[in-house]
């Protein structure tokens, strides 16, 4: 689609437009102008109230369902979801049914993608049924298009496994995925130990019980050489041990949840079980210490950590409900009541460079990905903002700043109506 964007104003620091209002002219998919005013009445001209664009936006955590979950989402329902969020690729977790863990279902889900705005980047399950014993076909699984590998939400109880996944993923330059999480401190925790836990009588999660399979993860990495990502962090000892790993040298990025870096577990007063996930939301002094982290870099980018879970999953008991939250439609506008907005598009933007994923600069002869939003004016967010099938969000009636328009990617416009 052939598309004049009017009068947008350019956030990309790689940009010789930064920072500027401009007018963009693409056709077939390549950014052939940019100018003050640029006139053109034979394509479709797209003016927006107060137009804000960036590069395209990644998550690197959304869970869909499909295949063997549609009940929770559909590729097609997640993919039209993230675009209207203002993403342009979203990393597919593996828990599906079959799990993605070979090169056929890898090609499934990535056809099941084709022509849509969103771009699906599908990442293989490190074992087989993430069962974490066996390792899983990785090097096919590369060749049809996963972009890293991770059991998701699961941590590798077996050190040596690990060990030999990072050693053998080196042969192709594969990215490992290292979720931290120690089940026999877990144990039957539902929610962050500390004086909330206490006082609503629920079982804690300890921060060690992160904190010491992270510190784990990062000698075997330093061991083994590679790559390691370490999805989800949520405590302050953890973005430590981060920072000390990468002043070594060390080739370790991570991520950090939107609900994790937004709200603190003063929001389980009235045991609603929206906001019981994994990790658990912590404590303001943790919070601070990941804002802190994203601040300086420690940090590498935010994910929604988007989960679709159906309401049978989600009412019932605390400590019988599943962990999860949606979090693709309210991410942008949560982010920036914590965050300034040059950090905000950064950190969404950055997961590209860590699983190696075109991303192209807003200058003109660039392929035309962007992300489309105002940073302005102040909502709360209501269950008619929710697009996803599933209900399960940890942000319903939280105040948001700005809003998110959508995204021009694949030479597709997709836009809220």
């Amino acid at each position: 689609m052939d598309l004049l964007i009017k009068n947008a104003i350019v956030i990309d620091p790689s940009s010789p437009f930064h920072n500027q209002k401009v007018d963009i002219k693409i056709l077939n998919n390549i950014i052939t102008e940019i100018d003050s005013t640029i006139t053109d009445n034979n394509i479709k001209n797209l003016i927006l109230d107060n137009l804000h664009i960036s590069k395209g936006w990644m998550d690197s955590s959304v869970a869909l369902g499909e295949p063997g979950f549609e009940e929770r989402e559909t590729i097609n329902n997640g993919l039209e979801v993230a675009a209207k969020s203002g993403f342009t690729n979203i990393a597919l977790q593996p828990n599906t049914n079959p799990v993605i863990d070979n090169q056929t279902i890898v090609s499934f889900v990535r056809s099941k993608a084709f022509g849509k705005a969103t771009t699906l980047n599908p990442i293989g399950a490190l074992t087989k049924q993430q069962e974490g014993k066996d390792i899983a076909e990785m090097f096919d699984m590369k060749n049809a298009g996963a972009i890293a590998f991770g059991d998701y939400k699961k941590s590798i109880d077996n050190a040596n496994l690990l060990k030999i996944a990072l050693q053998y993923s080196q042969d192709f330059n594969a990215l490992i995925l290292a979720f931290s999480s120690d089940a026999t401190i877990k144990g039957k925790g539902v929610v962050h130990e500390g004086i909330t836990s206490t006082k609503l009588g629920l079982k804690g999660i300890p921060a060690l019980a992160e904190e010491v399979v992270l510190a784990r993860n990062l000698f075997l990495l330093e061991y083994t050489g590679g790559k390691m990502h370490i999805p989800t962090i949520s405590t302050a000892k953890s973005v430590d041990l981060i920072r000390e790993a990468k002043a070594k040298g060390l080739q370790v990025t991570c991520s950090v949840a939107v609900h994790n870096l937004v709200l603190t577990d003063e929001v389980l007063t009235d045991f609603d079980t929206r906001y019981k996930v994994n990790p658990p939301i912590r404590t303001e002094e943790h919070r601070q210490a990941l804002i802190n982290g994203v601040l300086d870099g420690t940090i590498d980018c935010i994910t929604s950590d988007h989960h679709p879970l159906d309401i049978e999953h989600k009412k019932m008991e605390f400590d019988m409900a599943k962990d999860g939250t949606i979090g693709l439609e309210s991410a942008f506008g949560a982010l920036s009541n914590v965050l300034p907005l040059e950090v905000v598009v950064e950190k969404l933007n950055a997961t590209k460079s860590i699983f190696e994923i075109e991303n192209p600069t807003i200058d003109i002869n660039q392929k035309a990905c962007f992300s489309l939003f105002n940073p302005e004016g102040n909502t709360v967010f209501k269950k008619e903002n929710i697009l996803s099938k599933s209900q399960n969000s940890a942000f319903l009636n939280q105040k948001m700043r700005g809003s998110v328009y959508g995204i021009y990617n694949n030479g597709i416009l997709n836009i809220k109506e």
